[in-house]
């Protein structure tokens, strides 16, 4: 069985089943009460801008900028503190992956793009959600805060990157 969604131009795509509706029991990579997991799988009638199996990405609800995705694990991921280095190239991906999306949106200037993330316990949401914002300079003031640089409340992806491989040389 499969989920199907549709992207941002009209193509379907497909990826496995996150949900079974014949068991009983959740399957692996999925939190009944995760508002995310329940968008990647269809359940709430959010637009997919993009799926496969590793990656999803939708818009967000209160727009910070012109273009403000949301890039989130397909599977259920927790928040930023409990990541490790391992998952150093899922979080790249998660940024190439909303790269593409502005492109494909015609935002051709990556140099005014913010790609973060929410710092527990400033996080609304507990599963792993990459912010991609642009243009960076027409956020708007509240968001300004929301998603400042060097705050305790939000890092950057290069930032986090940065501290998970450190991780591995201080364990």
């Amino acid at each position: 069985m499969t989920v199907h969604c549709t992207t941002m131009a009209g193509v379907e795509a497909t990826q496995p089943d996150q949900v079974s509706k014949t068991s009983s029991l959740p399957p692996e990579g999925y939190e009944k009460k995760c508002i995310f997991c329940k968008i990647v799988n269809n359940e709430m009638g959010t637009e997919l801008l993009h799926c496969d199996e590793e990656i999803s990405c939708f818009r967000d609800i209160k727009p910070g900028a012109p273009h403000h995705y949301l890039v989130v694990p397909t599977k259920h991921v927790g928040n930023c503190k409990t990541l490790s280095k391992e998952h150093v190239p899922l979080v790249k991906r998660m940024v190439e992956t909303g790269k593409e999306l502005l492109q494909k949106n015609n935002v051709t200037d990556l140099s005014d793009v913010r790609f973060g993330f929410h710092w527990p316990p400033f996080c609304s949401v507990a599963h792993l959600h990459l912010h991609v914002l642009a243009p960076a300079s027409q956020i708007g003031f509240m968001s300004r805060l929301f998603y400042k640089l060097n705050s305790y409340w939000f890092i950057t992806a290069d930032q986090l990157i940065e501290l998970l491989n450190s991780k591995g040389e201080t364990d």
